[in-house]
């Protein structure tokens, strides 16, 4: 079955940077778009970035462009997720996810069910 493990999450200052990391198996990795949900307390699921199984074609939600960078190693099966300038608005838990096909067609986070338990990035002073 998929299997899908975050780690990376803690704590950390505004305007600092944080990576986090996921292990997938379960599923032919290189086959499929991969993206990163978060859930934010009291708004509930949202899209953060996901990327195309050959990892070259990126999608963003629009308050992490130019901040967050995906990236993916078919050999390891990885997904990474480098977010820098964090901002209190960030805080959340961040879940590794797995699409639907090898392109990455939508930012509904509900077309990423297959989700890892998540881990929790915290930005505070």
């Amino acid at each position: 079955q998929v299997q899908l493990v975050e780690s990376g999450g803690a704590l950390v200052e505004p305007g600092n940077s944080l990576s986090v990391s996921c292990v997938a198996s379960g599923f032919i990795f290189s086959q499929y778009c991969v993206a990163w949900v978060r859930r934010v307390p009291g708004k509930g699921l949202e899209f953060v970035s996901a990327i195309n199984s050959g990892g070259w074609r990126y999608l963003f939600r629009d308050s992490v462009k130019g901040r967050f960078t995906i990236s993916r190693d078919n050999s390891k099966n990885t997904l990474h997720l480098k977010m820098n300038n964090l901002k209190p608005e960030d805080t959340a838990t961040y879940f590794c996810a797995k699409g639907l096909g090898s392109s990455c067609l939508t930012e509904d986070p509900s077309d990423y069910s297959d989700r890892g338990l998540g881990t929790q990035v915290t930005v505070a002073s």
